[in-house]
C-alpha cells in the first residue's frame, strides 16, 4: 500500500511539470492570436462601414438635388414614398422634408419586423438626413423643361436610392411594403411595386392633370433603370455552363481566350438521340454580356454541338471576377 501510495505521488508531481502554465509560449502565441483575429475583424468592419456611410451619403445628395432642382418646381412626381411626398406636398403645401419624414415611419418600423434591426436602423438615419439635407440646402433649379425635368429628375432620385441600397437601407419605404404583402398574399414584390405604383399615378392624374402623370411615368422608369445600373453595375454578369465532350479545350480557351476563370465539375450525361450516356467534365464561368457574343463564336469553333446553359447573375463575390490580363 505504502508503494502504491509512492507510486501516485511520483504521477502527480510528473503531471504538474508536464503541465503547461498559463503564461507559456504557446499560451503567448494563443493570446496573439486572438489578437490579430480581433483586429482583422475590426478592419474588416471598420472598412464596411465607411463604405456603406460613404454610399448613403452619396444617395442622400443624389437624391435631394434630383428633388429640389428638378422634380419639386415642376410640380412632378416620383412612384412609390417618394411620390406620395410630392403629391401631397403639392396637395397641401405642406414642406416635403416634413413629409418624407412622417410617410416613411411606418415602413421604417415594417422595416424593422420584416428585415431587421441593423437594416430599420440605418433605413431611419438615411430618411432623417434626406429630409435635413432638403430643409437645409438650397439646390438650384436646372431647368422647366419638362422632358429633360422627368428624366433627369428621375436619373437623380434613382442614383440616390441606388446608392443607399448598396449601403444597406433604403430612402423609399416601398420596397418594404412589397416585401412584406408579397409574403401576405403569395405574390412577387415586382407585382406590388407595380400596383402601388399604378394607384399613385392615377391618383396623380386625376388631382394633377393627365399630362404630369404621364411625365412622372416617364420620372418613374428612368429612376427604375438608374436603380438597376447602380445595383447591377454595367457589367452585368452572366454565368454560363458548357456541357461538352471538348470540355477540356474550352476550359483552356476560356482562361487563354477570355481571361476568365472557370469552375469544373463532374456530371452524368443523360440519353440523347443515340442513345448515349456517360460521366464527363461540366465547365462553368461568369462573364458579361458585352463577352457573350465572343464566347459563343470560340465555343462554336471547338464545339458546334455544345450545349450551352446561360442565366443571369445578379452580383458576384470572391474568385476570379475581374477579367486577368492577358499576355
Amino acid at each position: 500500500m505504502n508503494e502504491l501510495r509512492y507510486m501516485r505521488a511520483i504521477i502527480h508531481k510528473l503531471s504538474t511539470f508536464i503541465t503547461v502554465p498559463a503564461n507559456s509560449k504557446s499560451a503567448k502565441h494563443a493570446s496573439k492570436y486572438k489578437q490579430a483575429k480581433h483586429y482583422r475583424q475590426f478592419r474588416l468592419l471598420t472598412r464596411i462601414t465607411i463604405k456603406e456611410v460613404i454610399f448613403i451619403l452619396l444617395g442622400i445628395c443624389s437624391a435631394a438635388f434630383g428633388l429640389e432642382s428638378f422634380l419639386l418646381p415642376n410640380q412632378f412626381i416620383d412612384g412609390g414614398v417618394t411620390g406620395i411626398s410630392l403629391l401631397a406636398s403639392e396637395l397641401t403645401k405642406v414642406p416635403l422634408y416634413i413629409l418624407v419624414l412622417i410617410i416613411n415611419i411606418p415602413f421604417i418600423l415594417l422595416g424593422y419586423k420584416v428585415i431587421g434591426k441593423q437594416f430599420s436602423f440605418k433605413t431611419a438615419i438615411a430618411i432623417t438626413c434626406l429630409a435635413i439635407c432638403i430643409a437645409a440646402i438650397k439646390f438650384p433649379e436646372i431647368t422647366h423643361d419638362k422632358l429633360l425635368v422627368s428624366v433627369f429628375g428621375g436619373f437623380f432620385l434613382g442614383a440616390g436610392i441606388g446608392f443607399s441600397v448598396r449601403g444597406g437601407a433604403v430612402l423609399d419605404g416601398t420596397e418594404v411594403l412589397a416585401i412584406f404583402l408579397s409574403r401576405k398574399l403569395r405574390t412577387t414584390v415586382g407585382d406590388i411595386i407595380i400596383l402601388i405604383n399604378i394607384i399613385i399615378f392615377s391618383v396623380a392624374a386625376y388631382l394633377l392633370s393627365v399630362e404630369t402623370a404621364l411625365y412622372s411615368v416617364i420620372t418613374y422608369l428612368t429612376a427604375s433603370k438608374t436603380l438597376d445600373f447602380i445595383i447591377e453595375g454595367i457589367d452585368e454578369y452572366t454565368g454560363v455552363t458548357i456541357i461538352s465532350h471538348k470540355n477540356e479545350m474550352i476550359r483552356q480557351m476560356i482562361i487563354e481566350k477570355m481571361g476568365r476563370g472557370v469552375t469544373v465539375y463532374k456530371g452524368k450525361q443523360g440519353f440523347g438521340k443515340k442513345g448515349l450516356t456517360g460521366e464527363l467534365d461540366i465547365v462553368y464561368t461568369v462573364i458579361t454580356r458585352l463577352e457573350l457574343s465572343k464566347l459563343n463564336t470560340e465555343i462554336e469553333k471547338i464545339d458546334e454541338n455544345a450545349f450551352v446553359v446561360m442565366s443571369s447573375v445578379k452580383d458576384t463575390r470572391g474568385g476570379m471576377i475581374k477579367k486577368r490580363p492577358l499576355h
